[in-house]
């Protein structure tokens, strides 16, 4: 905890930049803070990183005989939501409702159509001890018929939430954004209305919200992309209070923003397809913006030391490409062909993955494709070191990693570990049992899966 204690002390207290010698430290501070960062507070961990390090995980486990298996938790509902980890929390969502499982389908297909389930549901908030897998308290943020259809891939809990060492905060899109203490008392809770997720070109194809919300400094930070509305917001954590709200030329995206620093200022940013970019964190002051790519956008950029990487498919483009966060201004999306333009270190307009979020783990940088292919590349360069395919078959879940592993999870729920570094080595294969759409979430000896109808704790 005390290693916390320290990252956490110029997050709360940023440096303005004033100073180039100090600004260059809080830079450096703020790049190091992901090494040794102790909590999986919000998607995928520290600001999406999607790693934690000495966890001491082991790498196979069996559900038949209970190996290196702590406990299992079965829960109601639907949800794909990740699980979070504050100290000895765990806490995750789901969506309960009459036909908890109707219409929906694995694998790889390309159906537009949403799932027909106008049953009365609940949107459920828990609460779990990390060590026992007991349920300490679950909390009922909404009831009532969902405002949008979802995607027979899609959930009516699709985000997860984000915590800190006093909080909790869920958003459930148009059924709004909910603030709990570590004890399940309901702090604030926000409506900001309907927020029709829906794909742009056929508007009756509702898919559902998708967007986490993120806490740092003390602040909560939301993306809401949808055709109805757009905007991006930060909200004071302890209050609910509005700080800034900027409006967005934007479709559907189903991206978590995330924060970098330059020069010791914070910015927010967030993935698109009209509008990549980023913001001012303290005042919404738009710094750079950029149109192009896949356009339905899925992935969370991720930093890495002085670049940011995007990815994001669909549609005519696949771009994977990493800007450099001292970009300003407006940046026009590279050509087939020619230079770049100067904010951007290198771009590939045919490698992003369609529905996962990079990774850059011990200087490489890992991305998975929807139809299993891993690609390792240097994020620096964008030179590929190893295209594999992991199995042929559907992957969902962002990969994570941990003491020198990668672990990948497969849609049917085999788990495939395989050795970080620039040659492709697959360690061990283990099976969770059920379908798992979800990226796990890691703690100090142990990793927590989500399947379709339960946690399951893996430690040795």
């Amino acid at each position: 905890m005390t290693v916390y204690l320290i990252t956490c002390c110029y997050a709360c207290n940023p440096v303005k930049g004033t100073n180039e010698a100090d600004a260059q430290e809080a830079d450096s501070l703020f790049n190091a803070s992901f090494l040794s960062n102790t909590q999986w507070p919000s998607y995928r961990g520290y600001l999406a990183a999607g790693f934690l390090s000495n966890a001491g995980l082991p790498d196979s486990w069996d559900l038949e005989t209970s190996d290196n298996i702590l406990w299992r938790l079965p829960l109601p509902g639907m949800g794909l939501s990740c699980p979070v980890i504050w100290d000895n929390n765990i806490f995750i969502t789901t969506a309960v409702g009459e036909q908890d499982d109707a219409g929906f389908r694995t694998g790889i297909y390309g159906d537009i159509e949403p799932v027909s389930d106008s049953s009365v549901h609940e949107w459920l908030v828990y609460c779990i001890d990390r060590h026992s897998g007991e349920i300490k308290w679950k909390r009922t943020a909404h009831r009532g018929v969902p405002s949008v259809k979802r995607h027979p891939k899609s959930t009516h809990a699709n985000t997860s939430v984000a915590a800190d060492g006093n909080y909790v905060v869920a958003f459930f899109g148009s059924e709004g954004l909910y603030c709990y203490d570590h004890r399940g008392e309901q702090v604030w809770k926000r409506d900001f209305g309907l927020i029709n997720s829906a794909w742009d070109v056929y508007e009756s194809a509702q898919w559902e919200f998708g967007s986490s919300p993120l806490i740092y400094d003390g602040k909560v930070i939301i993306q809401a992309d949808a055709l109805n509305t757009a905007f991006v917001a930060v909200l004071d954590l302890p209050s609910g209070d509005i700080l800034w709200k900027q409006e967005r030329n934007e479709i559907s995206t189903w991206c978590t923003p995330n924060v970098y620093m330059h020069g010791g200022n914070l910015r927010m940013v967030v993935n698109g397809f009209r509008h990549r970019g980023a913001y001012d964190l303290e005042t919404g002051r738009e710094i750079w913006k950029m149109s192009g790519g896949g356009d339905i956008p899925v992935p969370t950029p991720v930093n890495w030391e002085d670049l940011v990487i995007f990815n994001s498919a669909h549609g005519r483009d696949r771009p994977l490409m990493a800007v450099r966060k001292s970009a300003e201004g407006e940046i026009p999306y590279p050509a087939k062909e020619g230079s770049l333009p100067d904010q951007i270190a290198w771009f590939d307009n045919r490698s992003g993955p369609y529905m996962t979020s990079p990774l850059v783990y011990e200087n490489l940088l890992y991305c998975l494709r929807w139809n299993g292919m891993l690609t390792c590349q240097d994020p620096l360069t964008g030179e590929v070191f190893y295209r594999e395919t992991v199995f042929p078959g559907s992957f969902i879940a962002s990969p994570v990693a941990a003491d020198g592993k990668i672990f990948v999870v497969q849609e049917e729920g085999t788990v495939y570990v395989i050795k970080a570094g620039k040659e492709y080595e697959l360690l061990n294969t283990s099976s969770l049992g059920s379908v798992s759409l979800v990226s796990p979430g890691i703690a100090e000896d142990m990793i927590i899966f989500r399947t379709a109808k339960e946690l399951i704790a893996v430690s040795e």
